[in-house]
């Protein structure tokens, strides 16, 4: 699919330069940092220097004294406490952050994780039986609740009290509960409205040690927690999660918790400098396949064990888990792939909704995306689950996704979600119906422009300012994620120096080395996966341009400055 190349526009020439003789780097250094909306030295200062001390005061976010105050009380009093989350990454990190903290100095405590097969999403009826009859009187619930104002209100009336920390957006009408700790309430003044569900949690307990004079340290002792959340949960690395993430990644790399060990252990990442995206593709995924396959309570064993034996026991069943997750995603994510093929009006929709009983609920999010990523289209995959269709979809582009299925929701049970995507539960026989009219929305509403993959370029550069020390600065632009996102480049007119390759087991690599012409820079050696149909093009003998970020590449003890090809194109691309 050809891509296009969208190079970035914004930053103000003046600005840049002001910035630039600031700090003493190079106009393109400057560039990066004003389209980050960083525009004088002290926010430059802020942005290389990420401090603790920068967080806001917890308490500037609405219930917070609500909050503190009724957990005071709950542990005066010796009540019971249940922590409850939702069964995904960013739920599982909440629940074993607040558990590891409060465990240490109260004893009648638990957590409680929803059965995603049996329960679904959010506060359950189920969850509610148990804690009520169990005793229990204060529920903390986090990464979910915002939305469930009617079973919050249930609980209320059987004497439960809830404290709600939850990130997600809220109706018109919150739940009834003691406190609401939402940053996106219309009326919270918290100056961050981006954190994670475990974000939320963690300043919920920092505004706890703040009033009861612990020390900061003890929550913050436990920001390798956070960070995973934050990754995981593809939220913004701007401001406080920015701040949190720098931190919480220092905490993984030197001295994770015993059950964080060992998952980085199973994942292969021990000895390695860890990234945001190790989090997300290794470790990340290993702790979502608890609740994909069996139970999401697995994970929270593993993130509070502070025994190694049975860290490593779970580990191993964890990582089995996540293996049977791998298969599941690859056959139905071929057998969704082959059903599309097989079938020319699928083909050519400007949508995909594909429904199989048989494909597994745990993993139909997953498939949902890789279908997008090869069609490139917004997607719906759906199972059946107690008797009913339910599934995930996704987006392209900026695409509206959401308010693309709400247009739908006569034909369905219950749905949610946001722009990018979205969860959805029908009668089976509604699909046809639904296949049909989401087609027509998405036909009438798409533009030509979201169809298209587009990458995001932030500069273009010869290849000569490609230095040792430029490297350097670039890597304090990290950790990277959304809103902040790994520096991409474009160099034009290069040539194979040739000397470059086809590699990998069936030749499906691109190993390049690029000269500039008329420059004696030397050759630059890069990296194209997947691209082995750009062989011609590179070999011709002709200019190219290429579209790559930078990263640096360990070679028999030797590390060296490599470029990572995104895309490859022939000249006169702007």
């Amino acid at each position: 699919m050809e891509k296009v190349w969208n190079l970035k526009k914004r930053g103000d020439q003046n600005e840049i330069k002001h910035l630039s003789v600031a700090l003493n780097v190079n106009m393109v250094i400057a560039k990066l940092l004003v389209q980050r909306g960083i525009k004088t030295f002290n926010e430059a200062k802020a942005f290389f220097r990420p401090r603790l001390s920068d967080l806001h005061d917890p308490f500037l976010m609405k219930d917070m004294g609500k909050a503190v105050e009724r957990l005071e009380k709950a542990i005066a009093n010796q009540e019971k406490i249940l922590i409850y989350g939702d069964y995904d990454v960013d739920g599982t990190t909440s629940v074993a952050l607040m558990y590891t903290f409060l465990k240490s100095r109260f004893q009648h405590i638990e957590y409680y994780i929803p059965d995603r097969y049996s329960e679904g999403y959010g506060i359950s009826p189920k969850s509610i039986d148990y804690s009520v009859d169990n005793g229990f009187s204060l529920v903390i619930a986090l990464d979910c609740g915002i939305k469930a104002v009617e079973k919050i209100a249930n609980a209320k009336e059987r004497g439960l009290d809830f404290i709600i920390c939850d990130h997600h957006n809220p109706d018109d009408e919150v739940p009834p509960a003691v406190a609401v700790l939402d940053p996106k309430q219309s009326d919270c003044k918290y100056p961050y409205k981006d954190l994670s569900g475990c974000g939320v949690g963690f300043k919920f307990l920092q505004a706890y040690c703040q009033k009861n004079n612990i020390e900061q340290e003890e929550v913050h002792d436990l920001l390798d927690l956070v960070v995973v959340s934050i990754a995981s949960d593809i939220v913004p690395l701007t401001g406080e999660n920015r701040v949190l993430s720098y931190y919480g990644l220092k905490k993984l790399n030197s001295n994770p918790g015993i059950g964080l060990q060992t998952i980085i252990n199973f994942a292969g990442l021990n000895g390695n400098e860890i990234t945001i995206s190790d989090i997300v593709f290794k470790i990340g995924p290993r702790l979502n396949a608890s609740g994909r396959i069996e139970h999401g309570k697995k994970s929270v064993q593993i993130l509070v064990s502070n025994d190694e034996d049975k860290s490593d026991l779970l580990g191993e069943e964890i990582d089995s888990f996540n293996e049977i997750r791998k298969t599941l995603d690859r056959d139905i994510t071929q057998d969704a792939l082959d059903t599309i093929e097989e079938n020319e009006e699928l083909k050519n929709m400007n949508s995909t909704v594909l429904y199989n009983r048989d494909w597994h609920k745990g993993v139909v999010g997953i498939v949902a995306s890789r279908i997008t990523e090869q069609y490139y289209r917004p997607t719906v995959i759906l199972t059946e689950s107690n008797g009913q269709a339910t599934g995930s979809a996704r987006s392209v582009g900026d695409f509206d996704l959401y308010e693309a299925i709400g247009k739908c929701s006569d034909l369905l049970e219950s749905y949610g979600g946001h722009m990018y995507a979205a969860g959805l539960t029908m009668k089976i026989e509604n699909i046809p119906e639904f296949r049909k009219r989401f087609e027509e929305i998405v036909t009438e509403q798409i533009t030509d422009l979201q169809q298209t993959q587009t990458i995001e370029v932030d500069a273009k550069i010869p290849l000569s300012e490609i230095t040792p020390r430029f490297f350097r600065i670039l890597k304090q632009f990290a950790p990277f994620g959304p809103h902040n996102m790994t520096p991409i480049f474009v160099t034009e007119d290069v040539f194979d120096a040739g000397t470059s390759r086809l590699v990998g087991k069936n030749q499906e690599h691109l190993k390049l080395d690029l000269v500039e012409p008329d420059v004696n820079s030397g050759i630059f050696p890069g990296i194209a996966f997947n691209q082995s149909d750009k062989f011609d093009l590179i070999t011709s003998g002709l200019p190219f341009d290429v579209c790559y970020s930078i990263a640096e590449n360990e070679y028999r003890g030797k590390t060296n400055l490599q470029l990572y090809i995104r895309d490859i194109k022939k000249r006169d691309i702007f």
